[in-house]
């Protein structure tokens, strides 16, 4: 995870944030825009193993090398000559796997958090998520601080659901094999499999021992969390993540469910983003004019998304970010802030202003790259330093071990019965208050002024 985030650890922990920011991406070489890496908690399968071509170790790297030359959005690589890599390993590369070093230390010394290289298995993986076909037994983990593997809550309608797995169940063992040690990533990976294989999980309700013994099968993937009425005839829509391309379906279909609504509470918080494409036509659905992002590329070419002036959605509105609001949820922010569409509630985003191209290589590998920088409409440049909202409402440790923070954050992983309509979060509770006095005033739209015009109001 990039050093400067600002999420806190119990957001980490309850499985909700990444284990890196997720990236907002180009088309590249015919494969689909995708994520880097898949939510923590959501239980998933490996897809089907496909051949790949061999091809020498040494043409593996150079191409490696020829497209970080062609594509890296900073010309200059971080201040060095970039030819010095192309015939470093020359004669020294005998199988793939030195390739894949040879790589991986060629792309560390650009110095930038996003351009990696991927393993088949973590390019399979974001392949798998894009195309929204996973699978597993459906269930969503955390791991709590004495590092016991815990069910967070099952998925609707998945064979975890339907065997009568509960949240607050600690599992044991997976397939016999006992997890006591074990990083949540593990055991996420043992769970794992192909569609319709077995696999039996053993776990303590309680002081009683259960075991369950489920086939896997295709997970629903959900980017909208929650649509529903908050008191006060409000909507709220929890929107997860912009990693499928069944996004921008989702987002309809609440919109459509919150319809008629005086005002409306999109929550963004430890949403780490996903498809530059997801937040471009989500923002269409709110903005009748605009510029909703730019983006500059590796020649200093600047071009400009326009919002095509057809939003489905005209209701006042506010937005709620935190420190694990990244990436695509900052465009959707900025683009709706700067065109003074919505205002801010909450803490500052996580900073990540750049966007990334997935390149699949010859033997099923993949590379990273970043491409190109983004700019609000208001062309602020927010990598490393995020977007300050409008209302700032800090939370502290305490505040999430006393159930204050995001409502299905519950570092105690006891209170399985959070709701947004409980009145516990305070960062909603802040929202609600601010679109209410809109509303009140009648505004059309809510935002007084420009993520850079607008002082911190507190």
């Amino acid at each position: 995870m990039a050093p400067h985030t600002t999420r806190s650890k119990w957001a980490v922990r309850a499985g909700i944030a990444l284990t890196i920011c997720l990236i907002a991406i180009f088309f590249r070489n015919g494969l689909r825009e995708a994520p880097s890496a898949p939510p923590g908690g959501s239980v998933y399968a490996q897809g089907e193993r496909v051949s790949h071509p061999v091809i020498p170790p040494e043409q593996l790297y150079r191409k490696a090398w020829g497209l970080i030359k062609e594509s890296f959005y900073d010309q200059k690589f971080g201040g060095q000559d970039w030819t010095r890599w192309r015939n470093r390993y020359d004669g020294k590369l005998k199988t793939q796997d030195d390739a894949h070093k040879a790589i991986e230390t060629m792309l560390a010394s650009l110095g930038d958090p996003y351009t990696r290289f991927l393993s088949k298995d973590a390019f399979d993986e974001e392949k798998s998520q894009i195309e929204a076909h996973l699978f597993g037994v459906g269930m969503q983990l955390g791991m709590n601080k004495e590092h016991k593997v815990v069910v967070i809550a099952p998925i609707e309608n998945t064979p975890a659901y339907k065997a009568g797995i509960h949240p607050g169940d600690e599992i044991i063992e997976v397939d016999a094999r006992p997890v006591k040690g074990q990083s949540l990533d593990q055991v996420v990976k043992q769970i794992r499999g192909l569609l319709n294989t077995p696999v039996v999980i053993t776990l303590m309700r309680g002081t009683e021992k259960h075991k369950f013994t489920m086939n896997r099968a295709e997970i629903p993937i959900r980017a909208v969390a929650n649509a529903e009425l908050l008191p006060g005839d409000i909507g709220y829509v929890r929107l997860d993540s912009f990693i499928s391309h069944k996004a921008n379906e989702e987002m309809r279909d609440a919109l459509k469910k919150v319809a008629g609504t005086k005002g409306l509470v999109l929550d963004l918080r430890n949403n780490p983003g996903g498809l530059l494409s997801n937040a471009i036509e989500i923002a269409n659905m709110f903005l009748d004019h605009g510029v909703i992002v730019s983006t500059v590329d590796a020649d200093g070419y600047k071009t400009s998304q326009v919002a095509s002036k057809h939003p489905s959605n005209i209701e006042p509105m506010v937005i709620l970010i935190n420190g694990g609001s990244a990436s695509a949820s900052e465009i959707l922010s900025g683009a709706l802030h700067d065109n003074h569409r919505a205002e801010l509630i909450g803490q500052k985003s996580f900073g990540k202003g750049l966007v990334q191209a997935i390149n699949k290589m010859e033997d099923g590998s993949g590379i990273n790259v970043t491409i190109a920088r983004y700019l609000t409409p208001n062309d602020t440049d927010i990598n490393k330093t995020g977007i300050i909202p409008d209302y700032t409402v800090e939370l502290k440790e305490d505040d999430y071990k006393a159930g204050r923070g995001p409502w299905w954050i519950d570092p105690t992983y006891t209170n399985f019965k959070r709701s947004p309509v409980d009145g516990k979060d305070i960062q909603l509770a802040k929202a609600v208050d601010v679109l209410k006095k809109s509303i009140a005033s009648g505004s059309d739209t809510v935002a007084a002024g420009s993520a850079v015009e607008v002082p911190n109001k507190n």
